[in-house]
């Protein structure tokens, strides 16, 4: 039992020493001078802050012992008087980047005082940010190997997002900053590609946020078939602002759900166990936007390569066909004619040798020349026809790879100033085009 310090003294109410009683307000003085004492002064304590504020410039809060499942064991008035509250919230806000506010678990040097109004509370004159963000490693380490111990932490980052992700759950507050950022980033891509999304509201900071963010994954994996994946983002801030993150049931709800679920809820140097166990992490919500959009124009860039090989294999057999349907209708237009005067030749060179010949000699003559012409138009007719079959077939050939033909099929052509169009890139905004179809023309403004 701790000693009386000394010269102290029990008054009673009389003022005598040897009273029976005496005054709540002697009383305190009395317990003020026993708690002054070497064992409680200047002792460092830990506990979590509750019932926060500020009056007068000093701080009241209380600090709490809580056990491993959060009831609460101990609780003690704690308070900050206003000529030291502006250096030790300075002092932890440069060591964690969050100034003190409830919830947060701190390790503070205290001394216990007695007030005749305000009973017994202790007062803080020293505090240490990094036994706050040592707690917060602690507890994330502990939630991880839990996870890890449970088989699931990789169940999440074992799914596999779509090849264009365009359907999107996004989890947010309406209000964040991030939230717009994300949306702005989404809408406004260059490539025009269309994204649906739909906010499933939820709190992204404090106590609520766990609950509301738990519900809104409960909405979204009821109506799972419709999304491609989820988006849990807000925007950055302090590393405490985030400790609400920092939840087993979070974590393990994100690690087993059934979508690809991405984090974006800070900066480069905000990570929480979320960033753990999600299918992807991106350090902001506009990031998170960019690598939907790079994604599908990834895919854009695939087909736009693909039809451009089609289009120049296309017209590559369209020249070489053309090229040589031109040579068999030149080969045709002279064959007949030149056979026509091989022919002729021939015939005067017989005419003229039967010029010496005896009558005798002749009708046998007249007779083969004339047999000898049969065959001479019979044959001229029947290459004539060859030709002419084998040109209607190149012609039909030719009519069914014209460019006529292709659109008809369903292809168009777009132009620009006259110029056909093979790369959307050269192509600015406010740019008027002509697109033939196989009936009529369409006309254009590029948005």
């Amino acid at each position: 039992m701790s000693q009386l310090p000394r010269n102290t003294e029990i008054v009673a109410a009389d003022g005598h020493a040897d009273g029976k009683s005496m005054t709540i307000s002697q009383l305190c003085v009395l317990l003020q001078k026993l708690v002054k004492v070497p064992q409680v002064t200047d002792v460092w304590v830990v506990g979590e802050l509750s019932d926060f504020g500020l009056r007068g410039g000093h701080c009241y809060a209380d600090l709490v012992e809580k056990d491993d499942e959060g009831r609460p064991l101990a609780k003690i008035p704690l308070r900050i008087w206003n000529y030291l509250f502006n250096s030790l919230n300075a002092k932890f806000l440069g060591g964690t980047g969050q100034p003190l506010a409830n919830g947060l678990k701190v390790k503070v040097c205290v001394a216990p005082s007695i007030h005749k109004l305000y009973g017994l509370s202790v007062i803080a004159s020293d505090i240490d940010p990094a036994y706050t963000m040592g707690d917060l490693l602690r507890r994330r380490k502990e939630i991880i190997d839990r996870l890890t111990r449970e088989g699931v932490i990789d169940l999440n980052r074992s799914l596999a997002w779509p090849d264009v992700p365009t359907r999107l759950a996004v989890i947010s507050s309406p209000n964040a900053a991030g939230y717009g950022d994300f949306l702005n980033q989404l809408y406004g891509n260059e490539p025009h590609i269309r994204f649906t999304v739909k906010l499933f509201e939820a709190m992204m900071q404090g106590e609520k946020a766990r609950p509301t963010i738990l519900a809104a994954l409960e909405r979204i994996a009821a109506e799972a078939d419709r999304w491609d994946g989820v988006v849990i983002i807000r925007g950055g801030g302090a590393s405490l602002d985030l400790q609400c993150f920092e939840d087993y049931d979070l974590a393990a709800a994100v690690a087993q759900f059934p979508l690809p679920v991405m984090i974006g809820i800070g900066h480069e140097r905000d990570i929480t166990v979320l960033d753990y166990v999600a299918n992807r992490r991106v350090k902001t919500p506009t990031a998170a936007a960019e690598w939907f959009i790079k994604r599908g124009e990834s895919l854009l860039n695939r087909l736009n390569s693909i039809g451009s090989a089609l289009l120049q294999r296309a017209t590559d057999l369209m020249a070489a066909e053309k090229e040589q349907l031109s040579y068999f209708e030149g080969v045709i237009s002279v064959f007949p004619l030149n056979a026509l005067r091989h022919a002729d030749a021939r015939l005067g060179a017989s005419i003229s040798a039967l010029s010496g010949i005896t009558a005798r000699r002749i009708l046998p003559a007249i007779e083969k020349i004339n047999a000898t012409e049969a065959q001479l138009a019979r044959a001229a007719e029947m290459a004539v026809a060859k030709q002419r079959d084998r040109l209607d077939a190149d012609s039909r050939l030719l009519r069914a790879l014209s460019p006529q033909a292709v659109l008809a099929r369903g292809y168009s052509v777009t132009r620009c100033d006259g110029r056909i169009l093979t790369d959307a890139a050269t192509v600015a905004s406010g740019t008027r085009l002509t697109t033939q179809l196989a009936s009529g023309e369409i006309t254009s403004i590029v948005e």
